[in-house]
């Protein structure tokens, strides 16, 4: 079998285990810029050229590197649906939404926006200022803050990839400017400790998840005017819808769910989880797959069963601020169960991946296969191996799931 591996794939081989292998519908992939247009034309609330101005000033806030958006096709089609409405290209300014990733090179944003790119400017956190305020579910009041380019902006526009979030469900909608050029404030207490503990907050649920109200709500603060998102799975993209920020979520949750669910009803030794660029690029996104399987709604290992990830890992552990924080908790713990213990006290924004990793490391090991960077892994309380076969026991049930991250497991 072949799982994903960067841009290409690996050869996987365990002759002496059980191997089943979860394969997900996934559907019929879509042409991006033909069903984008499509949406285009018949969104969710008004079009776009409705809800601009000939002399606004708008800000259109993409992906970052680590989705793998289309966003030269979307950034296109909202450009020309903007001249419709009689907004010229130098009113128009395009933001990174990176959160607390790093900035993209200039070669990235060239790839990503093709001849957008010189619009384009790198999101910073820490020059994000306070727009307003949202409400939590426990009352808690919390500021929004926002990039200074998207903050002056007359009309918000974003792109946006919606597929499986460990915390909101799905991505996209509003998270891509709340969260992605957002300030560490909203950050900070969407991704606490207190709120990942609540009841909703998990993978795959869209309706009655409070991280994602949260995020909802910010978006109405902030004043998201139109989005532009697309879904996808293993095979390509698989449909988009625009307009209103929480249709969009939830026209497209239900459409990838549709086509990446697998029901299981059995439990296994050990889950080789594939990633694939642009996820494995570092230790911080390649645990993704570790912990949707583990903390998604049907967990297949079990008891003290392994994770087997292959991936890149050409950037380590990951070179932003989240990245590093990310590190230097998992780096610094004796023990998965010290660090899960530490972390329920608070952590600052970023290093929540790590607060999840050591959640699932408490039950189960977690081995990183074929990486550029096994001594990272082994200094994050994870296991490198050279390869799936050295990772997987012989005579273990094996449960292979190719495209982790495009994958839900259901309980048959």
């Amino acid at each position: 079998m072949r799982v994903p591996y960067g841009d290409t794939a690996i050869d996987v081989s365990l002759p002496d285990c059980d191997v089943t292998v979860a394969e997900p519908p996934d559907g019929n992939p879509v042409d991006p810029r033909e069903d984008a247009a499509r949406a285009m034309a018949d969104p969710h609330g008004p079009p776009l050229r409705e809800r601009v101005d000939a002399d606004d000033e708008v800000a259109i806030v993409v992906t970052d590197v680590t989705r793998a958006t289309p966003d030269d096709v979307l950034v296109d089609l909202l450009v020309s649906a903007l001249r419709e409405a009689g907004v010229e290209r130098d009113r128009i300014s395009v933001v990174v939404g990176l959160g607390l990733h790093r900035p993209m090179t200039d070669e990235e944003l060239r790839t990503a926006l093709g001849e957008y790119a010189d619009l384009a400017q790198n999101h910073d956190a820490e020059a994000a200022r306070v727009v307003g305020e949202v409400e939590g579910p426990d009352g808690d009041v919390v500021p929004v803050e926002l990039n200074p380019t998207v903050a002056a902006a007359d009309a918000v526009v974003s792109t946006g990839m919606v597929e499986p979030h460990q915390y909101a469900g799905f991505s996209g909608g509003a998270k891509t400017v709340a969260i992605g050029a957002g300030g560490e404030s909203l950050i900070r207490y969407t991704h606490g400790p207190e709120m990942l503990a609540r009841e909703g907050v998990r993978l795959g649920r869209v309706d009655g998840n409070p991280f994602r109200a949260t995020l909802d709500e910010a978006g109405d603060v902030i004043g998201v005017d139109f989005c532009l998102n697309v879904t996808h799975g293993p095979a390509g993209i698989l449909g988009a819808s625009a307009g209103d920020h929480r249709e969009v979520v939830r026209d497209l949750a239900e459409l990838c769910k549709d086509n990446i669910s697998v029901s299981l009803s059995d439990t296994y030794d050990a889950v080789v989880a594939g990633v694939g660029a642009p996820k494995d690029a570092n230790l911080y996104q390649a645990t993704r797959a570790a912990t949707y399987l583990a903390l998604g709604d049907y967990d297949p290992l079990r008891s003290g069963g392994r994770i087997v990830v292959p991936a890149r890992l050409q950037e380590g552990a990951g070179e932003g601020t989240g990245e590093r924080r990310f590190y230097d908790w998992l780096s610094g713990a004796e023990s998965a169960d010290a660090l899960y213990d530490e972390m329920r006290r608070g952590y600052d924004p970023g290093a929540q991946r790590a607060f999840v990793v050591a959640r699932v490391l408490r039950e189960y090991d977690c081995y990183v296969t074929d990486s550029e960077s096994p001594a990272v892994v082994e200094e994050c309380l994870m296991h490198a191996r050279e390869s799936v076969a050295d990772a997987v026991e012989p005579g273990s049930d094996v449960l292979v799931v190719p495209d982790a991250l495009d994958t839900l497991l259901e309980r048959a």
